[in-house]
């Protein structure tokens, strides 16, 4: 071998180094992120998750890489996004609400999934119990749902003179039919006519919608539990100011953004427990050794300055009540 050729092959052994050892690194976990709403809406969920996977040595970038998927509200696209995330073999997947998490079980049985869903798990088809959830799904259980007689409960305290309620509920939505029937049972309870409405995400419906309760009359409007509903917050917090109909929502992201009053879990701490979950299962446990956590922080979040501009004048005892007002 002449001098100038072993120049040249020392040359092309130093090129291809960085690469082969680039090739030798191993890939780091990816974490699929099935969202039900859209970035503006849930996003910040994707934070508090973070959270969760940093408090077990994970973190976005480092040691973590994350896959978002967003239906924009629009349920059918489910399927789709999590067939996607499937054929990309992410590490994990994680579902934000009821419907991402029955695509993402539909999709596959061997990736690991957990869910936050704020209806029961067990009801709608999940898990089989929240012990022993069994097969390849676990997650956080948020009780949503079930707090539509609470929040009827809490809107009659505030309004003790309206007795016309109307509801805006998602047909699409696997808690729609049970919401109807406690919203009935607790306005029979209550002494209230109760006037249920039923609207998809899609802007005009959720218009039409606020229309037919303007003609019912309604003189309060609960809106019902559904993440896709977080993708219109402005909209529906700009109707109910419009139609002036004071309203109660399940987020206090929905009364951040100017709405009057919010009752629900603590949807942020309910994501920072799923990504310790997450975390767990990277380090090698199983889903279905991890028990379904139930989320238990529940808040209660009024904005006064809403109420004030409105002309509602909200009891010193509902305010003494609240985990935060709004001034």
């Amino acid at each position: 071998m002449t001098r100038r050729e072993f120049i040249a092959l020392l040359g092309g052994m130093a090129a291809a180094w960085p690469i082969a050892a680039r090739a030798q690194q191993p890939a780091i976990p990816v974490i699929g992120f099935l969202g039900s709403s859209s970035p503006g809406a849930q996003l910040r969920f994707v934070g508090a998750l973070q959270q969760g996977l940093k408090e077990t040595g994970y973190i976005d970038g480092q040691n973590i890489a994350f896959e978002l998927r967003w239906p924009e509200g629009d349920y059918t696209r489910l399927p789709a996004l999590a067939a996607d995330l499937v054929s990309r073999r992410v590490a994990v997947i994680v579902a934000g609400g009821p419907p991402a998490a029955r695509a993402a079980k539909a999709a596959t049985s061997t990736i690991p999934i957990v869910f936050g869903s704020g209806d029961d798990p067990v009801r709608i088809g999940l898990v089989p119990s929240l012990n022993s959830p069994g097969g390849n799904i676990t997650g956080v259980y948020l009780a949503f749902s079930e707090l539509s007689a609470k929040k009827l409960g809490l809107l009659h305290d505030l309004l003790p003179q309206v007795t016309v309620v109307g509801a805006l509920l998602n047909p699409s939505s696997p808690t729609a039919e049970r919401q109807t029937k406690d919203l009935q049972t607790a306005a029979h309870t209550l002494g209230l006519q109760i006037q249920i409405v039923n609207a998809t995400s899609a802007p005009e419906e959720i218009d039409a919608a606020f229309n037919a309760l303007d003609q019912k009359r309604v003189g309060a409007v609960l809106v019902g539990s559904d993440p896709s509903y977080a993708a219109r917050g402005d909209q529906i917090i700009s109707l109910a100011k419009r139609y002036a109909m004071p309203a109660i929502y399940e987020l206090r992201e929905f009364v951040d953004a100017g709405g009057l009053i919010s009752y629900g879990t603590n949807i942020r701490d309910a994501y920072r427990l799923a990504g310790v979950y997450v975390g767990r299962i990277l380090r090698g446990e199983k889903p279905e050794d991890l028990p379904v956590l139930q989320e238990t922080k529940f808040e209660l979040v009024i904005n006064n300055k809403t109420a004030k501009s409105r002309g509602i004048n909200i009891s010193g005892n509902l305010l003494s009540l609240a985990d935060e007002v709004i001034e």
